[in-house]
């Protein structure tokens, strides 16, 4: 639960402070959207490097 707790205050402000529940579920949320644009620029990144010399 710990690293939970720091992964939540990482990725940002809490969303409701007198609602633990909620402010868990924007938590994840704002993880899947990192986690989308990662997966994102990693495949954009991929190819290009793909194309590179063509």
């Amino acid at each position: 639960m710990k690293f939970w707790n720091i992964w939540a205050k990482a990725i940002g402000q809490k969303a409701f402070e007198n609602n633990d529940r909620a402010s868990d579920i924007a938590a994840i949320i704002r993880t899947v959207i990192l986690f989308s644009y990662l997966f994102t620029n990693t495949v954009i990144v991929a190819g290009v490097i793909k194309h590179w010399n063509d």
